[in-house]
């Protein structure tokens, strides 16, 4: 007796097994990419480090401004256009933008002692690391919690502006806070979709390759975002 199922089951099994194959490759490529930008941004702000330096860049908020325009424009021209880009383009652009955020980070490094940047650096990539692997594995369906963070990330930032006028010291440390938990819940969140995203794949081409830069370029954010927010809230100042 012929067993008609048996030929779609190995098919589905085989395909399933492919698609996990991929996933498992493009994930690793993304934190990868990420470790690698953190690495170029860590490298830069270590060669630019000097007391001199760091405090003339604040003071040319001209410069600095400038520095952080260009930041943003990369970001947003990277993911607009990442489709259009080829993958060389749009790493070089990548590689640019951890660089020129080596740069502006460092005068806020200047700021705190170095034991606490690294005891900071530790925390970050513990609870980052935890957050990540939660999001891979959870089978939860974190589409309403991503919605809630983002909304709460864009009141984290007016909150931001207004502190830069009201200048409370209250007010910064609950920002801090808020900052800390927002990007923590981010991190699984972004490792999540990414898992679901690359699941749909089948293949690893320059297509994926483009999406899987891009997805580092979320995951380098979350993770410079949260290790800023947590050293504001638990780093000790000079």
């Amino acid at each position: 007796m012929i067993d008609y199922n048996e030929q779609p089951t190995n098919q589905y099994e085989q395909s399933y097994a492919i698609s996990s194959e991929v996933t498992s490759r493009l994930m690793r490529s993304v934190f990868l990419w990420m470790t690698i930008g953190l690495g170029i941004s860590a490298l830069a702000a270590y060669i630019i480090h000097d007391k001199q330096f760091d405090i003339a860049l604040l003071q040319s908020r001209g410069l600095y401004l400038g520095l952080c325009i260009a930041e943003f424009a990369l970001v947003m021209l990277l993911s607009a256009a990442i489709r259009r880009l080829s993958f060389g383009l749009a790493t070089l652009m990548f590689g640019a933008y951890a660089l020129l955020n080596g740069v502006t980070i460092s005068p806020i490094l200047l700021m705190f002692t170095g034991s606490s940047v690294m005891t900071t650096f530790l925390i970050t990539a513990g609870a980052f690391g935890a957050m990540a692997i939660l999001g891979y594995t959870t089978k939860m369906d974190l589409s309403k919690m991503g919605k809630l963070l983002y909304m709460a990330l864009i009141g984290l930032l007016i909150a931001i502006v207004v502190n830069l006028f009201v200048g409370s010291s209250m007010m910064d440390l609950i920002v801090s806070g808020a900052g800390v938990l927002i990007f923590t819940g981010l991190t699984m969140y972004d490792v999540n979709k990414l898992r679901k995203l690359f699941g749909q794949a089948y293949e690893e081409n320059e297509e994926t390759r483009k999406v899987a830069l891009l997805g580092a370029l979320t995951l380098y954010l979350d993770f410079i975002n949260l290790f800023l927010f947590v050293l504001r809230f638990l780093g000790n100042r000079r």
